[in-house]
């Protein structure tokens, strides 16, 4: 059977079958909640709004803040407990990918994702605790999270690249995928839910991640081919795999010159940063939308989760244009995170459903960053590392999204009560310090195709890296 060197379609279905269920979390939660902390049923209205009028008890807007509370610390200990777990198995994975094979960075998160889906739809089909949600979370990230997920992808699309420009826009295509397919899951989420409740879209996602789990084991083609002897491993043979996980990331730092490092290190530290800033303000919108007075239903959090995730469309065509226009990357990052810094601080001051509909828009290039710092830090990078480099960047912006969503999350539940807005400035402040650092970037310059770079052999049994006969790869083996 022939296998495609295609790894876009596994990143859609990916994307779909998760965000078919993303916006469909803290709603449930939510719902759960508010029938254990209040005793009676969740409201659920037709109309674009759940508040009670302004005649009714103040217990209902108590209800709100208390509910809104405790979603946000349900959130906090579920990220709080997955993370390091995912951390370890995302850095190994990765890095062990240069000679074990990407594929293995691939099916792994999937699993677990399917793990973590079909338990949601059996606590929902038979109302089982859902703190039992948190314990799937953790025994999910066992078998990694999205970073290793896309770390994988993106360091198999680096192994199929033979220039920056390629690399940097079938980077930014895998950002546009999982955008596309998750701005229709999530449009579509509101009235799945409302016509079949919650039990049949957490069904579709878990066959929609087992459909994606039969693609990435029989189809996907590995770009790694695995060292003759690396059948049958014996006890030195599992010292050297052992060593080459733990040393990898370093060797990569290792043999590069002292600019390079430099380079390196601050652009890891503008995509860790700012991705604190965006995952964090992000990952609360749902539970604003859900609070006073804004009340939004499931209909309302569908559309505004579809039309967030059109930044990813946005973004790529922002990517594409500009590199064509031969923009300098530094300025196409710049552009991304002011996108970001205002969109964040005109969030805050949203209290109208057509007002959160309008913010959307300046943070229409929020995406760009992403794709171009990655495409930035592959190329000076050896192609025998990119497992590597990947293995590091992907253990970071775990680490970074995890800690993130647990800060703000805190933060949220400590000020919910008098500004619910406030993360939302907190993140555009936060946008100050990769901004900083990318100024420093520019002033060092980011030419370092002069600097002296050591061979690219590790040893002598390290994988060999699938090469091209020309720019394109095959699809076809």
């Amino acid at each position: 059977m022939k296998r495609l060197y295609l790894v876009e379609p596994v990143v859609a279905l990916y994307a779909f079958s998760s965000f078919l269920i993303y916006p469909l979390v803290q709603q449930y939660i939510y719902r759960r909640l508010w029938q254990q902390l209040t005793n009676t049923t969740y409201p659920i209205s037709s109309n674009s709004s759940r508040c009670v009028p302004s005649n009714s008890s103040s217990n209902h807007t108590d209800f709100h803040k208390e509910v809104q509370k405790q979603a946000s610390l349900f959130s906090t200990y579920s990220e709080l407990l997955s993370t390091i777990p995912s951390l370890i198995v995302t850095l190994l994975l990765v890095a062990y990918s240069d000679r074990g094979g990407r594929k293995i960075t691939i099916v792994m998160p999937l699993i677990g994702s399917l793990i973590y889906g079909s338990t949601f739809l059996m606590v929902s089909f038979f109302e089982l605790n859902i703190y039992l949600l948190i314990g799937s979370s953790f025994l999910s990230s066992l078998f990694g999270g999205l970073g290793t997920f896309l770390g994988g992808c993106f360091a198999y699309i680096a192994d199929l690249c033979k220039n920056e420009r390629q690399r940097t826009l079938r980077m930014a295509g895998v950002d546009m995928m999982i955008g596309l397919l998750s701005g229709v899951a999530a449009i579509s989420t509101g009235y799945f839910l409302r016509a079949a409740g919650f039990n049949w879209p957490f069904l579709t996602s878990v066959l929609c991640q087992s459909l994606t789990l039969l693609y990435a084991i029989f189809i996907l083609e590995e770009t790694v081919k695995a060292p003759d002897d690396g059948v049958i491993l014996d006890e030195s043979r599992r010292r050297s795999a052992l060593k080459y996980m733990v040393c990898a990331v370093y060797q990569t730092f290792s043999g590069l010159s002292s600019k390079c490092k430099v380079l390196l290190a601050l652009m890891m530290f503008i995509f860790t940063s700012f991705s604190f800033a965006y995952v964090g303000g992000i990952s609360l919108v749902t539970l604003y939308e859900l609070n006073e007075p804004l009340c939004w239903n499931e209909v309302l959090i569908g559309y505004g989760s579809a039309l967030s995730t059109t930044v990813f469309l946005t973004s790529f065509a922002g990517v594409s244009v500009l590199t064509y226009c031969r923009v300098p990357q530094l300025l196409i990052v710049l552009l991304g995170i002011m996108s970001v810094a205002l969109g964040m601080i005109l969030l805050s001051f949203a209290k109208t459903t057509v007002l959160m509909f309008i913010v959307r828009i300046p943070m229409l290039l929020s995406i760009m960053p992403f794709p171009v710092l990655r495409s930035m830090m592959s190329k000076n990078i050896s192609k025998s590392e990119q497992g590597a480099l990947f293995a590091c960047l992907s253990f970071l912006e775990s680490l970074t999204n995890n800690v993130s969503s647990g800060v703000f999350n805190s933060v949220y539940a400590a000020t919910v009560s008098w500004y619910p807005g406030f993360v939302f400035v907190l993140a555009a402040g936060l946008c100050l310090i990769p901004l900083s650092a990318l100024g420093v970037v520019a002033l060092i310059g980011t030419d370092v195709s002069t600097e002296i770079r050591r061979a690219e052999t590790f040893s002598s049994g390290e994988a060999i890296t699938a090469e091209d006969d020309q720019e394109n790869q095959p699809l076809l083996s």
